[in-house]
């Protein structure tokens, strides 16, 4: 039962006591709307949480909102079309673009995966088969209806959405959705002021909210600003004739990390070495980040558009992208310095596995991670301090240096939400607090209750809420 006859509630279906899985099921009597329907990343008992059927059937749900094209907030889309979902996903633009170049990616590799574990036979399904696959995402690709920012839109009996950027990555927002009369705010992944590209989040618009929903991934931290020690970490180890690894996001964080590199070596702080960007989802990314600054897209900070329009921000003078497997396999055992950039920046996956394979047993080398990194994943092991890493069935001896750099990140840390919320002139009826590991979203609803004395809530996995 996934809502009391008559009333609208919310359901939480994921992103509730982790940061990944974000689903939320909006119901009042046969309405049925979801906000976010992302994947379950990190240990393997959150992992198996994608084959857990739904509580209702798909087939049920009137249309989909998508806040972004994060993995974790799209990447159970598939699985919801091929299970009989047959509504439209809203979501801005580039959402809808970067969510074709992601979903794609991810059924591609839940494909190999599957034909990997039937040759190596290790798997609970006999044969061993994917969540979905390129056809899957291929058929959600086609239901997606792509929604212009601030702009009241009905999607289904008794429910408006308007979509605010939120500048966390490219086409991401904040959402306000209108159900049966009660006033919500999605927050999504909510973005820092001074992207190095994006324009600052929107303040939240005036009005009393029922209820906030707000992210609290760094709910009990604070980034301190970037400092020398990124450049000091390249230069250290270009100095000793070694490489860096960056283990990046295909999106945005890649962007992100390409103009600081540029920046750097524009400035002579650190040396002309070759840069390789090894991620094809990254370079498709990239691509569209470089049609949202030659279109002038109203996301894209005005001082950037006005420098690079028609120009390339994103090249160093020395980038070179690799786009296929034997290009990537050049670079497995570099010889001689350079700067590594591959997916995915939590190590899990992709081509970036490889290239940590052959790097992290010799000294001479250093991995920076640079994003979040969830329990159980090889990156979280490696900023924790491990000194062997399992990949392709192998312990790996951990003998390069493994740097942490947090102030890359794109997601807005406890201070910064607070001030976000803020700018709400009314206390909202109640806010409640996902997409944040256990403890961390408990300890921000706290903070909100203490600091704004709003009333606030982190609801457990599967919690019906009264709206």
């Amino acid at each position: 039962m996934s809502n009391i006859s008559g009333e609208p509630t919310i359901q939480f279906l994921g992103a509730a006591g982790t940061v990944t899985g974000s689903r939320f099921l909006l119901a009042c009597d046969a309405t049925k709307v979801m906000v976010d329907c992302g994947m379950f990343q990190g240990l393997k008992e959150l992992r198996l949480k994608n084959w857990n059927p739904l509580p209702i059937d798909p087939a049920e749900v009137d249309a989909v909102v998508l806040t972004h094209a994060h993995l974790d907030h799209c990447g159970y889309i598939p699985k919801l079309v091929k299970d009989g979902f047959r509504g439209n996903i809203h979501a801005t633009e580039f959402t809808a673009k970067l969510a074709g170049v992601i979903l794609l990616d991810s059924a591609r590799i839940q494909t190999e995966d599957a034909k990997y574990a039937a040759k190596k036979g290790f798997s609970k399904h006999n044969p061993p088969k994917a969540l979905y696959e390129e056809a899957d995402a291929n058929k959600a690709m086609s239901q997606f209806t792509q929604e212009p920012f601030h702009t009241r839109i009905k999607i289904a009996e008794e429910t408006w959405v308007t979509f605010h950027p939120s500048g966390h990555i490219l086409g991401a927002s904040f959402v306000e959705v209108e159900f049966f009369g009660k006033h919500l705010l999605f927050t999504g992944d909510l973005g820092r002021e001074h992207h190095p590209l994006l324009i600052n989040p929107d303040h939240i618009p005036a009005g009393r909210y029922d209820a906030v929903i707000t992210e609290s991934t760094y709910g009990d931290k604070e980034h301190v600003p970037i400092t020398t020690d990124f450049e000091a970490a390249i230069n250290k180890t270009i100095e000793r004739g070694g490489s860096v690894l960056i283990p990046a996001f295909a999106v945005d964080r890649t962007e992100v990390i390409l103009v600081q590199l540029r920046e750097l070596m524009e400035a002579g702080k650190i040396p002309r070495v070759p840069v390789y960007a090894d991620s094809p989802m990254a370079l498709k990314a990239l691509a569209f980040y470089r049609q949202a600054i030659n279109e002038s897209s109203p996301e894209i900070r005005q001082d950037i558009i006005d420098k690079w329009k028609n120009k390339d921000p994103f090249s160093t003078g020395t980038l070179v992208e690799l786009t296929t497997v034997d290009e990537s396999k050049t670079i497995n055992d570099p010889q001689q310095p350079c700067i590594i950039i591959s997916a995915s920046g939590m190590g899990t996956g992709g081509r970036v596995v490889h290239h940590l394979r052959n790097m992290l047993p010799k000294a001479k080398h250093t991995v920076i991670m640079v994003g979040y990194q969830a329990i159980g994943t090889r990156g979280r092991n490696l900023v924790e301090g491990a000194t062997e890493v399992k990949m392709h069935g192998e312990m790996v001896p951990v003998k390069a240096t493994i740097e942490s750099i947090q102030s890359f990140s794109v997601h807005a840390d406890g201070d910064e939400l607070i001030a976000w919320m803020n700018t709400e002139s009314e206390a909202p009826g109640q806010v409640l607090v996902v997409h944040g590991e256990a403890g961390v979203a408990e300890t921000f609803s706290d903070r909100i209750k203490s600091q704004l004395g709003w009333k606030s809530h982190a609801p457990h996995d599967g919690e019906i809420v009264r709206l």
